[in-house]
Formats: structure tokens, sequence, C-alpha cells
């Protein structure tokens, strides 16, 4: 087998002496090294498998975690998605909060959110609702305190529904002092459903105490 000889090509080629070939070749040859070495690791870069054993670890099937895979999920997303999963959120729950996310064409970051309101207690398809509404962000935690403070899911949802509009709502601890002060579970999520704003709230638990019935509340604040 015959091997060809690395020679300069060229006008640089011309006039050189076999020594000057020579060293001319010597100072090629390490470039020519590390560009084949660089093109090595790159290809090496794009066969890494991608690391599933946190999901498995989380309690994700095997189906979920392929299905997962199938879908594009990126290493960042994994360790997001196990902690949903391992907070007790069902593997359709896991893959449908992911594929919320993605239908908006954006990655899934929001495992923490999700992870928080499964652990207070609140219903799987209540917090895939509020997925849909994109409220799972920096307000999550806030939507974890009333559901502690024990607001129901159908006001927490409410509020989220004016958040997600861009509407007046009612605060956590608004909601918490009306609910201190002896209103109704339906008349705070009408309040709620209605807009009214945290502005109104003083004057209400203050007409509560002069012995307002929550029809009469609801009948003089209308919200917006």
């Amino acid at each position: 087998m015959k091997y060809m000889e690395i020679t300069p090509a060229g006008p640089l080629s011309r006039g050189l002496d076999g020594s000057a070939r020579s060293r001319w070749c010597s100072r090629l040859a390490p470039l020519l090294g590390i560009f084949l070495l660089g093109s090595l690791i790159g290809g090496c870069k794009h066969v890494q498998p991608l690391d599933t054993k946190p999901l498995y670890a989380s309690g994700l099937s095997h189906d979920a975690s392929k299905k997962l895979e199938a879908q594009g999920i990126t290493p960042a997303e994994i360790a997001e998605i196990a902690k949903v999963r391992s907070a007790g959120m069902s593997d359709e729950g896991c893959l449908q909060v992911y594929q919320i996310s993605h239908a908006r064409g954006e990655p899934f970051t929001a495992g923490d959110g999700v992870a928080g309101l499964i652990r207070v207690g609140m219903h799987e398809q209540d917090v895939l609702e509020l997925a849909r509404m994109n409220q799972l962000g920096l307000g999550a935690g806030e939507l974890q305190a009333m559901h502690l403070a024990g607001l129901s899911d159908a006001i927490i949802l409410e509020v989220a529904r004016h958040h997600a509009a861009g509407k007046p709502a009612l605060s956590g601890a608004s909601l918490a002092s009306m609910k201190n002060a002896g209103l109704r579970e339906s008349t705070l999520y009408e309040l709620a459903r209605r807009g009214v704003p945290d502005s109104q709230v003083a004057a209400i638990i203050a007409y509560r105490r002069h012995g307002a019935k929550d029809v009469e509340i609801l009948r003089r604040f209308a919200g917006s």
C-alpha cells in the first residue's frame, strides 16, 4: 500500500529544497493533529446517551420514560420531571405537564412549582389546569400557601384565571382573612370570581363584623 507524501502545494512550494519542505511539514503536522482531535471530540459529544436514570429512580414507568425520550426531553427537563414524579404525580400527569409546556414552545422548568402543589394536596387535574394557564412560575408559592390556609382548589383556580388574564385578583392573605372572619366557601369563591380587589377586603370584613350576612356582602360588593 502506497502512502501519499504531504508536501506544500501552490506558490509556497516553489523554490523550497528538501530541508525547507521537511521543516514546513513538521510545522503542519501538529496543526493537523489538533484539527483531527477536535473533530473526534466533537463527534463523541453527539453520541453520548441520554441519562434517564433519574426518571426511573423517581418512579416513572419505562413506557412513560420512553415516550419522553421520543419527544426530545433534555437532561435539564429530566431533573424537573423527576421532581414532579417523586412528589406523587402520576405517569400520565408527568407526560401532560411536559407536553403543555412544549405546546407553548417552552422547555419544562416548573418542577418545583408542580411538586410543591402536589405535596400540599392539590388535585392533579387542577395542577394541570394551572399549567395550561401558565401559572406555575413565581406565583406558585402563593398558591401553595392558599391551599395550606384551607382555601379550595376552585378558589385557587379562579384567582389564577384572573392573574392569567391580567385582571384584579384577591390575594391569598385577603382570602384567608375573610375566611377567618366567617365568610362561607361559596362566598369566597364568588368574590374571587367577580374579581373583587384587595382594596375592598377591609370594608368587607368590617361589614361582616357589623352583622352583615354573606348574601348582603355579595349584594354590596359586585367586583369589577
